[in-house]
């Protein structure tokens, strides 16, 4: 199944979707979207509206750190790497998606999985 996931749900998992993305290495904000989008086979395709509060919003809690560097291919670029406390954030998100989408599996399928 493929489909692009919208909306109120997108809202939901962006956070754990940049932590998921960033904890692979430094990156700056088209190249996470951009991860983001091929790591869910394109069911996930954050947009500029969502991504860049969520960075801001995750860099003022300290699980972030960025910092701003030149390009040799236009304007500078703000990269995002995750701190020690945003991967304790990841894990607890991640651990908090599975329980939810286990108990939506269970309830929409209407059988233990």
């Amino acid at each position: 199944m493929t489909g692009r996931i919208k909306g109120q749900l997108l809202k939901g998992t962006t956070t754990l979707l940049v932590l998921s993305v960033l904890r692979e290495g430094e990156l700056y904000g088209y190249e996470i979207a951009q991860r983001i989008r091929d790591k869910s086979g394109g069911a996930f395709i954050p947009s500029e509206g969502s991504l860049y509060p969520a960075l801001h919003s995750l860099e003022a809690a300290g699980a972030l750190d960025a910092s701003w560097r030149e390009s040799d291919r236009g304007p500078r670029r703000r990269y995002y790497k995750i701190t020690k406390g945003g991967l304790g954030m990841l894990e607890e998100h991640a651990t908090e998606w599975a329980v939810f989408s286990l108990g939506m599996a269970r309830a929409v399928g209407g059988a233990d999985r």
